[in-house]
Protein backbone atom coordinates (compact mmCIF):
# COMPACT_ATOMS: atom_id res chain seq x y z
CA UNK A 1 0.00 0.00 0.00
CA UNK A 2 0.94 3.69 -0.94
CA UNK A 3 -0.41 6.71 0.88
CA UNK A 4 -0.47 9.89 -1.46
CA UNK A 5 -0.75 12.79 -0.08
CA UNK A 6 -1.04 16.66 -2.39
CA UNK A 7 -0.85 19.64 -1.48
CA UNK A 8 0.40 23.52 -3.11
CA UNK A 9 -2.59 24.55 -5.02
CA UNK A 10 -4.50 27.37 -4.84
CA UNK A 11 -5.90 30.68 -6.33
CA UNK A 12 -3.22 32.25 -8.73
CA UNK A 13 -3.11 34.64 -11.45
CA UNK A 14 -2.64 34.36 -15.31
CA UNK A 15 1.25 33.58 -15.76
CA UNK A 16 1.55 32.96 -12.39
CA UNK A 17 3.21 29.92 -10.60
CA UNK A 18 2.41 27.42 -8.38
CA UNK A 19 4.71 24.18 -7.19
CA UNK A 20 2.66 21.02 -5.79
CA UNK A 21 3.97 18.76 -3.54
CA UNK A 22 2.90 14.30 -3.23
CA UNK A 23 4.51 13.21 -0.52
CA UNK A 24 4.08 9.54 0.08
CA UNK A 25 4.57 7.07 2.61
CA UNK A 26 3.90 3.37 2.95
CA UNK A 27 5.77 1.19 -0.01
CA UNK A 28 8.86 1.90 -1.17
CA UNK A 29 8.47 5.10 -2.82
CA UNK A 30 11.79 5.13 -4.77
CA UNK A 31 10.90 2.07 -6.53
CA UNK A 32 7.72 3.65 -7.99
CA UNK A 33 7.51 6.20 -11.07
CA UNK A 34 5.28 9.37 -10.06
CA UNK A 35 2.52 10.90 -12.48
CA UNK A 36 0.06 13.99 -12.12
CA UNK A 37 -2.59 14.28 -13.77
CA UNK A 38 -5.72 17.20 -13.71
CA UNK A 39 -9.32 16.77 -14.32
CA UNK A 40 -12.01 19.67 -14.75
CA UNK A 41 -15.75 18.48 -14.12
CA UNK A 42 -17.74 16.63 -16.92
CA UNK A 43 -14.32 16.06 -18.62
CA UNK A 44 -12.09 12.88 -18.48
CA UNK A 45 -8.60 12.46 -16.47
CA UNK A 46 -5.79 13.81 -18.78
CA UNK A 47 -2.11 13.18 -17.90
CA UNK A 48 0.05 16.12 -17.08
CA UNK A 49 3.25 15.08 -16.08
CA UNK A 50 5.64 11.49 -15.14
CA UNK A 51 9.04 10.78 -13.46
CA UNK A 52 10.73 7.04 -13.73
CA UNK A 53 11.72 5.95 -9.89
CA UNK A 54 14.95 7.33 -10.70
CA UNK A 55 13.75 11.17 -11.52
CA UNK A 56 16.18 10.72 -14.65
CA UNK A 57 13.11 10.11 -16.89
CA UNK A 58 10.42 11.95 -17.51
CA UNK A 59 7.27 12.59 -19.77
CA UNK A 60 5.13 15.67 -20.48
CA UNK A 61 1.80 16.56 -22.11
CA UNK A 62 2.22 18.69 -25.11
CA UNK A 63 -0.08 21.24 -23.29
CA UNK A 64 2.41 21.55 -20.26
CA UNK A 65 5.74 20.94 -22.01
CA UNK A 66 8.19 23.52 -21.15
CA UNK A 67 5.71 25.20 -18.94
CA UNK A 68 5.88 22.50 -16.53
CA UNK A 69 8.74 20.14 -14.41
CA UNK A 70 8.00 17.31 -12.73
CA UNK A 71 10.31 16.13 -10.08
CA UNK A 72 10.89 14.11 -6.78
CA UNK A 73 13.43 13.78 -4.12
CA UNK A 74 13.52 10.09 -2.85
CA UNK A 75 15.39 10.37 0.67
CA UNK A 76 12.18 12.78 1.24
CA UNK A 77 9.68 10.60 -0.54
CA UNK A 78 8.12 13.17 -2.26
CA UNK A 79 7.14 14.37 -5.72
CA UNK A 80 7.00 18.21 -7.42
CA UNK A 81 5.64 19.07 -10.26
CA UNK A 82 6.37 22.77 -10.52
CA UNK A 83 4.25 25.19 -12.42
CA UNK A 84 5.28 28.09 -14.59
CA UNK A 85 3.47 30.64 -16.64
CA UNK A 86 -0.13 29.16 -15.84
CA UNK A 87 -3.12 29.84 -17.99
CA UNK A 88 -6.57 29.54 -16.99
CA UNK A 89 -7.12 26.21 -19.05
CA UNK A 90 -5.15 24.83 -16.50
CA UNK A 91 -7.29 25.33 -13.93
CA UNK A 92 -8.50 21.39 -12.44
CA UNK A 93 -7.96 19.24 -9.59
CA UNK A 94 -4.39 17.95 -9.81
CA UNK A 95 -3.72 14.51 -8.14
CA UNK A 96 -0.50 12.32 -8.20
CA UNK A 97 -0.21 8.77 -9.00
CA UNK A 98 1.91 6.04 -8.08
CA UNK A 99 2.86 3.08 -10.34
CA UNK A 100 5.12 -0.03 -9.73
CA UNK A 101 5.44 -1.18 -12.94
CA UNK A 102 8.84 -2.81 -14.41
CA UNK A 103 8.93 0.52 -16.91
CA UNK A 104 10.63 3.76 -16.20
CA UNK A 105 7.48 5.50 -17.45
CA UNK A 106 4.88 3.47 -17.62
CA UNK A 107 1.10 3.10 -19.04
CA UNK A 108 -1.57 5.43 -17.30
CA UNK A 109 -3.29 2.17 -16.67
CA UNK A 110 -0.76 0.94 -14.55
CA UNK A 111 -1.16 3.68 -11.56
CA UNK A 112 -2.62 1.82 -9.08
CA UNK A 113 -1.91 4.34 -5.97
CA UNK A 114 -4.00 7.96 -6.21
CA UNK A 115 -3.95 10.99 -3.94
CA UNK A 116 -7.03 13.00 -3.06
CA UNK A 117 -6.21 15.95 -5.46
CA UNK A 118 -5.38 19.49 -4.64
CA UNK A 119 -7.65 22.08 -6.82
CA UNK A 120 -5.71 24.50 -8.77
CA UNK A 121 -7.48 27.94 -10.10
CA UNK A 122 -6.02 30.50 -12.41
CA UNK A 123 -7.69 33.68 -12.80
CA UNK A 124 -7.30 36.09 -15.45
Amino acid sequence: QVQLAESGGGLVQVGGSLRLSCAASGRTFSQAAMGWFRQVPGKEREFVAAVSWSGGSTSYADSVRGRFTISRDNAKNTAYLQMNSLKPEDTAVYSCAASFSHLRLPPINSYSYWGQGTQVIVSS
